[in-house]
């Protein structure tokens, strides 16, 4: 028993001082131990602790949480509320679809009020809209809706802020709660604390904005644009800086910024660090606090030097020889440099914890710009250092392929706004991210033709791929009396005896109804005959019958062999986006005039392949018709000729590369139209006769008669519609060559029978 005691008592007291040795720590939190508690415990140093923390901050200043400017979270999130009262809209939930059924995808402006001025961006977005294919003047016919209220600035200490706008909006019929309604604003907020508040209830509207933040956007259905200045191009827009002769991607500073620096208030905390980057060898970081009416009063020790080196640098210059350009946010997240850094093709380096990048629904930006951490600026030069050189090479061309295609101009930016919203109404027919990000862009690569790559011409090389072995012959004939001429019928047995050829279609485009198919040559291809409309843009028209992705578009009254129809096939099948043809034209500027000039001399450059006789895609008819807007095809029908212009401007403008020439073995004659009882009289039924060539500095030499005269109103309607697509574009989109390709062995000294092509060089 005693033994058992013994047993026990020495358990109990091995199991206390085990107890005491592996959990002491936990025991002192019990009562019993309070009274020891003080010293038992010692706390690591205060951080309020003058004697440890006095040479390196106030503690007045520690205590205060951040920058006093700056909202709290819950301020923030009651802003947003307060705001945004429909947070939770979709597309499914807050847009009405059955409106686009009827009319498709069409967009309505509110008609602008007189007493209510409009600032110059907010005049060129509502400019663009009604210059877009898909205005409509009649609201019946409309899906969305956009306000005639200047909208862009809501900082109500500007100038062009817009009061009152609830009541206003609130007053329209059509508003139905914003439902189907777009939105679009640069500035929201307002000193200090810059938040998304645009002093109305947006309601179930779509918003177009500039430095969206993510807290707020709604992905689905809002939209992040970039801010752009006043001063942004209505359309065209400059083109980028990367040329040519720049292509390799070292330049004289990796890493720069040129820019202001807040020294209180939202947006200082990141500029206020930018100097720590600096090395003034190849990182350059230059601030001035020299800004704003009260400036003075917060300068601090580094003003002075600051803005003395800030007047050592030219800002174009260092976006010219920079590699790498930072872009902080501003008071607001986004900034006017990040549009000039793409275009400069200056890598943006992104420090705006929270942006919504501009069009990130669609672009890929990891492609074309770093995103940093506002909090690891310190990492920057050191990660940007790490990017191989093919990687940098590869980020600026996408900078430049991104600011031509989305961002060079008002137009394109609105545009690319209203075809992501249409691209969310079918999303099974709408654009792949590699459209979006790959050139042309997603712009110019419609949907509503295609979501297959394989059926555009611009993605061969990529996937590997060729365009079909065949080609369709389309002939458009104007030949009076209901009769066949001669040339036609030598035409379409010359075309029909190509291997390449796999089916003819006339369009016949005569007031009165064709020859009956008795009358037509025999052929060993199947020849169709579609009935026109009486307009001069139907030969481009994307007609169901196309079904081979070549075309050659001929004119009833142009002479060609087989064996050159061949050879231009043969030619265009390895340049399937260009248009590749015989008869070429060129266009110059006349500095005398001040205007574009267009003339059919022999040069030794050609910028125009006339579509009399020239192979190209069948996806530049669904472009021509549905991506032009009505009134530049209008255009087409009223001036003779245009419509072989503007499909050359359209496809170079989509391309940014010259038409091809091939080897013709006559010179091809140019027609003069008369009336003889076709619709269309300016380009009807023709008399042969070669217009004589003028000169790039004159007037077009006249010929006597009724040709003569016929031909020079001609000539002039063709330099009024090179001038006037000019004007639309913005821009002269059209690219000289100095290029003709011929066939191997072409003219050389050598057996016919080791010639592919003899026949060419047969007068």
């Amino acid at each position: 028993m005693q033994t058992r005691k013994k047993y026990i008592f020495l358990t109990f007291l091995a199991s206390w001082l085990l107890l005491f040795f592996f959990g002491g720590d936990q025991l002192r939190h019990f009562s019993f131990f309070s009274g020891r508690k003080a010293e038992a415990r010692r706390n690591w140093p205060h951080w309020t602790d003058r004697s440890l923390l006095e040479s390196f901050a106030d503690p007045e200043e520690l205590q205060s949480d951040g920058d006093p400017s700056l909202p709290s979270p819950r301020e923030r999130r009651a802003a947003r509320l307060s705001i945004y009262k429909n947070s939770g809209c979709r597309m499914e939930t807050c847009f009405d679809f059955s409106r686009c059924e009827k009319n498709g995808f069409k967009v309505f402006t509110y008609p602008r009020e007189r007493d209510q001025p409009l600032s110059e961006s907010y005049s060129k977005i509502l400019a663009s809209v009604e210059r877009s294919r898909y205005y409509t003047p009649n609201p019946v016919e409309a899906c969305l809706f956009i306000l005639s209220i200047d909208t862009l600035d809501r900082d109500h200490l500007s100038g062009q802020y817009v009061r009152n706008v609830d009541e206003k909006i609130h007053g329209f019929p059509l508003w139905n709660g914003g439902r189907n309604h777009l939105i679009f604003n640069l500035y929201s907020g307002t000193w200090p604390n810059y938040t998304e508040d645009l002093g109305f209830d947006i309601g179930q509207a779509i918003l177009a904005k500039a430095s969206f933040y993510t807290e707020n956007f709604r992905p689905g259905f809002d939209i992040s644009i970039p801010l752009f200045s006043k001063d942004h191009p209505q359309r065209g827009g400059e083109r980028g800086w990367l040329y040519q002769d720049s292509i390799p991607p070292k330049k004289k500073y990796l890493l720069v910024f040129k820019g202001k620096r807040y020294l209180t208030g939202i947006g200082s905390g990141t500029r206020n660090a930018l100097h720590h980057i600096h090395n003034g060898k190849d990182i350059v970081s230059l601030t001035t606090c020299k800004h704003g009416k009260d400036w003075e009063k917060h300068k601090d020790t580094r003003c002075d030097k600051d803005n003395v080196d800030y007047e050592k640098f030219d800002y174009q210059e260092l976006l010219h020889n920079s590699t790498f350009c930072i872009v902080p946010r501003g008071r607001r997240l986004g900034s006017f440099r990040f549009l000039e850094a793409l275009q400069a093709a200056c890598i943006p380096v992104l420090l705006s914890d929270g942006w919504e990048l501009p069009f990130a629904e669609a672009i890929d930006w990891s492609k074309a710009a770093v995103v940093g951490n506002e909090r690891l600026l310190l990492q920057i030069p050191s990660a940007v250092r790490c990017i191989h050189p093919e990687r940098v090479l590869a980020f600026q061309q996408q900078t430049q392929f991104l600011w031509d295609a989305y961002f060079s101009s008002v137009d394109k930016i609105v545009h690319t706004t209203l075809e992501i919203i249409k691209d969310r109404l079918l999303p099974h027919r709408s654009r792949s991210r590699f459209l979006w990000n790959t050139l042309p862009g997603g712009l110019l690569a419609l949907p509503d033709f295609s979501t297959h790559l394989g059926d555009f011409p611009f993605y061969y090389l990529q996937r590997g791929s060729s365009p079909s072995v065949k080609f369709t012959a389309f002939i458009r004939a104007v030949s009076p009396a209901g009769s066949l001429s001669q040339p036609i019928l030598r035409l379409i047995q010359a075309v029909s005896a190509s291997q390449y050829c796999a089916q003819i279609l006339v369009l016949w485009s005569c007031e009165k109804p064709p020859p009956p198919r008795g009358k037509w040559p025999q052929t060993t291809v199947p020849l169709t005959i579609i009935q026109g409309r009486g307009k001069l843009g139907d030969r481009f028209f994307p007609y169901a019958a196309i079904q081979t992705d070549a075309v050659l578009s001929l004119d009833e009254h142009t002479s060609l062999s087989t064996s050159e129809v061949d050879f231009a096939f043969v030619v265009w099948r390895s340049f399937p986006e260009r248009i590749v043809g015989f008869p070429t034209r060129s266009h110059f500027w006349d500095p005398e005039q001040r205007r574009w000039g267009y003339t059919s001399k022999w040069t030794n450059e050609i910028s125009i392949v006339l579509t009399a006789a020239a192979f190209y895609h069948r996806y530049y008819h669904s472009l021509f018709t549905e991506f032009l807007p009505a009134g530049l095809r209008e255009l087409v029908d009223g001036l003779a000729a245009c419509e072989d212009i503007l499909m050359n401007v359209l496809v170079a403008a989509v391309t940014k590369l010259p038409p091809i020439k091939v080897t013709q073995r006559k010179q091809h004659k140019e027609t003069v139209s008369q009336q003889v009882g076709c619709k269309d009289g300016d380009a009807g039924s023709p008399q042969v006769g070669e217009r004589s060539p003028s000169s790039p500095r004159s007037p077009p030499a006249k010929v006597k008669g009724t040709a003569g005269t016929a031909g020079g109103r001609r000539f002039s309607q063709q330099q009024d519609c090179l001038n006037q697509l000019a004007d639309w574009f913005g821009y002269m989109p059209l690219v000289s060559s100095q290029l003709r390709l011929d066939p191997v062995l072409f003219k050389d000294q050598v057996s016919v029978l080791r010639k592919k092509y003899p026949r060419l060089e047969k007068p």
